[in-house]
C-alpha cells in the first residue's frame, strides 16, 4: 500500500489571470512491521596511488564497518581496484566476519584508476547472487577519475542504467577532492542509486553507515509516476530529481527510484494553469506502480489520485493562509536553483548565475523564511556561493558542495545529508584578529555530520544553539569574537549582531593566518637516487607529494605518476638505482620534459611505506 498527499504552496489559488504554482507530493510505503531485507552487497574500492595513505585507511576501516553491521543471511563481495582489479572477497554468506576483515586490511595501494573494470566486477558478482527479495546493490567509492579502462563518462552512465534494469543498483561515494562529480552522480541517477560526496576522509565510515541504514530501510523499489494534466494545465519544471520520459501518449513519465521505510518520497511540481473559475479545478490524474514489500514478498502495486486546486476570488487567494508546506517546496527551490546558477556559471553567464542566486535570496526573505533555521542556513550559502561565482572563484570545492547538496535535497528527505559542506570559506583569512574577548561573545566552528555549523562558547547562552552565521568565514576549528548575539523570533537559534572578529587565543599557532601553502621546495633539478631503493627515506604520509610507482613496461622497468591529474601513461626520467617493480615512490615535483609527452621527476625521492590497518576484532 502506497500512501500519497499533495498540497499546494497557495492553499487557495485566484480566479481569472493564469498563474504559476507549486504543488507538493509525498509518497510513503505503509508497511506493517516490514522485515528487515537482506543485502546482496558488493564494496567497490578504489586503491589506485592517490588512495595511498590516510584515504585507503578511512576506506577500508569503512569496509570493515560494514562488514561488523551484516548479517549471516547477506551476501558480500569486496573488490579493489587500481590498474589490475581484485576480488579480495568472493560473494559469499557473512558467517565468518574476521576473515572478512582480514582480507579487506590487507589491501594497498597501487596504481591507476581502472574505474570501469572494479565497477563491472562488482555488478558481476551481485549478478551471480541475484535475488529480487534482495537488495541488490553496488557500493563503488573512487576519489578521481577514471583513467584506465572504460573512461567515457556517456557510456559509463548508460551502462549503469542498463544493469539498473537487470536488477542491480548502483551507489556512488566520491571521496575528497579529486573525483568526477558528474560521472558519480550521473552513474548514481541513471541507476536510481544514491550518491555521497564523503568531504572529509574521516567521514568514510559515517557516509557508509548513512547507506547501510538507507538499504536497511528499503521496502518499496521502481516508483514511477505518470502525469496526465487536465486541459490547460503544463507542466513548468520538476523540483525533484527524476528521470523523466514520456510515454506515447506523451504525459511525463517521472521515475523517482526507492521507497524508505518511516521515509517520504517527495516530488516537487510547478505547474502554469490557465484561467480558472471559482470552485474545485481538476489540475491532474497521477498515476503510481511501485515494487513494493507486502507479506515478506515483493509485489507490485498501482493506483491513481485525482489532484484538485480549489480556486477562489482574488481577495479569498489574497487572505487565504500560506501552505505551512511552503519550506520543504521551499528547500525544492532553493536546490533548483542551485543546480541553474551552475550550469549558467559553467556556460561563463557568471553575472546571470550570481542574480539567480541573489534574486532567490532576497525572495526568502521577502517571504520571512528566514526566521527558520534551515532555510538561515541555506541563504548564507546561496550568498556565499553568489559571491564565489561573481568572483568567477567557486573552485573545485565549492563545485562538489553545489552538485552535493542539490542532489541529497532533490532525491532524499534526510536532513542529515542536506547542506553538508567542510570547505574552509576563503575569507576566514583576511579576518581581523583579536587576542581577547573583552566584553564580546566567543563563539567557534565545528563540523557536525559534513555540515559546518557555529556554536557559542561565552557562558551565559545555549550552547546547544547554532548560531546564524556568514558561510565566507566559516572554517572548522576557528573561533570567533561577536559583539552580540540575539535569539531568533522562535527562539531555536541565535543571531549575530555588530562586528565580527577572528580570536586568536596568545601562544598558540594560528593556522588561519593564510591559506596553507605546501611546504615543499620545487627545486626544478631532476631526482638523484642512492644506491638502492633501501637507502632512500621513508613516510607513510602522501601529504603535499607526488605518488609514482614503477612498472614492469615488457622487459624494461619504467617510473610511472599515479597521482591524479597527470598523465598515467608517460614515462618518467626516474634514478635507474632506486626502481624496484610494484616500489611506491613520492617526489617533491614532476615537471614535463622538453620532449612534451613525458616527465622528469624533481627534488626528493621517498619511499612510500603503506600504513598500518588495525583489524577490529
Amino acid at each position: 500500500m502506497i500512501k500519497t498527499s499533495y498540497e499546494f504552496d497557495q492553499s487557495i489559488l485566484p480566479a481569472g489571470s493564469s498563474l504559476k504554482t507549486n504543488i507538493l507530493l509525498r509518497f510513503r510505503a505503509e508497511i506493517a512491521e516490514s522485515p528487515r531485507r537482506n543485502l546482496n552487497l558488493s564494496l567497490v574500492i578504489d586503491r589506485s596511488g592517490s588512495m595511498a595513505g590516510a584515504p585507503l585507511h578511512h576506506a577500508l576501516k569503512a569496509a570493515e564497518s560494514v562488514v561488523d553491521q551484516l548479517e549471516p543471511d547477506d551476501i558480500l563481495s569486496v573488490v579493489v581496484y587500481d590498474d589490475e582489479v581484485d576480488s579480495v572477497v568472493p560473494p559469499q554468506p557473512v558467517t565468518n566476519k574476521s576473515a572478512l576483515k582480514n582480507s579487506i586490511h590487507k589491501v594497498r595501494a597501487g596504481g591507476i584508476t581502472n574505474l570501469s573494470g572494479g565497477w563491472l566486477k562488482g555488478c558481476e558478482h551481485v549478478k551471480t547472487r541475484l535475488d529480487p527479495q534482495k537488495i541488490n546493490r553496488v557500493l563503488l567509492l573512487t576519489d578521481g577519475h577514471a583513467n584506465m579502462g572504460i573512461q567515457d563518462p556517456k557510456v559509463l552512465t548508460a551502462t549503469s542504467g542498463q544493469k539498473a534494469e537487470e536488477g542491480i543498483t548502483t551507489t556512488t561515494l566520491g571521496f575528497a577532492q579529486g573525483f568526477n562529480e558528474d560521472l558519480l552522480i550521473g552513474m548514481a541517477r541513471a541507476a536510481t542509486g544514491n550518491f555521497y560526496f564523503i568531504q572529509s576522509i574521516d567521514e568514510a565510515t559515517e557516509v557508509f553507515g548513512i547507506e547501510l541504514d538507507s538499504l536497511r530501510a528499503v521496502v518499496g523499489q521502481n516508483l514511477k509516476v505518470t502525469l496526465e494534466l487536465a486541459d490547460g494545465v503544463s507542466l513548468v519544471d520538476t523540483l525533484s530529481l527524476a528521470k523523466v520520459t514520456q510515454n506515447d501518449a506523451a504525459q511525463a513519465v517521472l521515475t523517482l527510484g526507492e521507497l524508505y521505510e518511516g521515509e517520504d518520497k517527495l516530488l516537487g511540481l510547478s505547474l502554469m494553469i490557465s484561467s480558472a473559475q471559482v470552485g474545485e479545478l481538476p489540475v491532474m490524474k497521477l498515476h503510481y506502480s511501485a515494487d513494493v514489500v507486502q507479506d515478506d514478498l515483493i509485489q507490485s502495486v498501482s493506483g491513481t489520485v485525482d489532484i484538485v486546486a480549489k480556486v477562489g476570488t482574488v481577495e479569498e487567494a489574497a487572505f487565504a493562509s500560506t501552505s505551512h508546506i511552503i519550506l520543504e517546496l521551499s528547500r525544492l527551490t532553493i536546490a533548483k536553483v542551485k543546480e541553474t546558477a551552475l550550469n549558467l556559471a559553467e556556460h561563463n553567464r557568471h553575472q546571470e548565475a550570481e542574480e539567480t542566486l541573489r534574486a532567490l535570496v532576497k525572495d526568502l526573505r521577502d517571504k520571512g523564511l528566514n526566521e527558520n533555521f534551515e532555510i538561515a542556513e541555506e541563504i548564507d550559502q546561496l550568498e556565499y556561493f553568489a559571491g564565489r561565482i561573481a568572483q568567477k572563484a567557486l573552485g573545485n570545492a565549492g563545485r562538489k558542495e553545489m552538485r552535493d547538496q542539490t542532489y541529497q535535497t532533490m532525491t532524499r528527505n534526510r536532513s542529515d545529508l542536506v547542506g553538508r559542506g567542510v570547505t574552509a570559506g576563503d575569507d576566514v583569512y583576511a579576518m581581523p584578529i583579536v587576542n581577547e574577548v573583552g566584553s564580546g561573545v566567543q563563539l567557534c566552528c565545528v563540523r557536525e555530520g559534513g555540515k559546518l555549523r557555529v556554536k557559542v562558547i561565552s557562558e551565559g547562552y545555549d550552547s546547544t544553539k547554532n548560531v546564524q552565521f556568514r558561510r565566507a568565514i566559516r572554517a572548522e576549528g576557528a573561533r570567533y569574537v561577536v559583539e552580540g548575539l540575539e535569539l531568533s523570533s522562535d527562539r531555536t537559534f541565535y543571531r549575530v549582531h555588530g562586528n565580527i572578529t577572528r580570536f586568536a587565543q596568545p601562544g598558540e599557532a594560528d593556522i588561519f593566518v593564510a591559506p596553507r601553502q605546501s611546504n615543499l621546495t620545487n627545486t626544478g633539478k631532476a631526482s638523484k637516487g642512492p644506491a638502492s631503493a633501501t637507502d632512500l627515506p621513508t613516510t607513510d604520509s602522501v601529504g603535499d607529494s607526488i605518488l609514482v610507482q614503477c612498472v614492469k613496461d615488457g622487459s624494461k622497468l619504467r617510473a610511472r605518476v599515479v597521482s591524479d591529474g597527470y598523465e598515467p601513461d608517460w614515462n618518467m626520467r626516474f634514478p635507474r638505482s632506486v626502481r624496484e617493480e610494484g616500489m611506491l615512490y613520492l617526489v617533491d615535483e614532476v615537471k614535463t620534459a622538453p620532449d612534451g609527452k613525458s616527465y622528469i621527476a624533481c627534488g626528493e625521492i621517498k619511499r612510500f611505506v603503506q600504513p598500518t590497518i588495525t583489524v577490529s576484532s
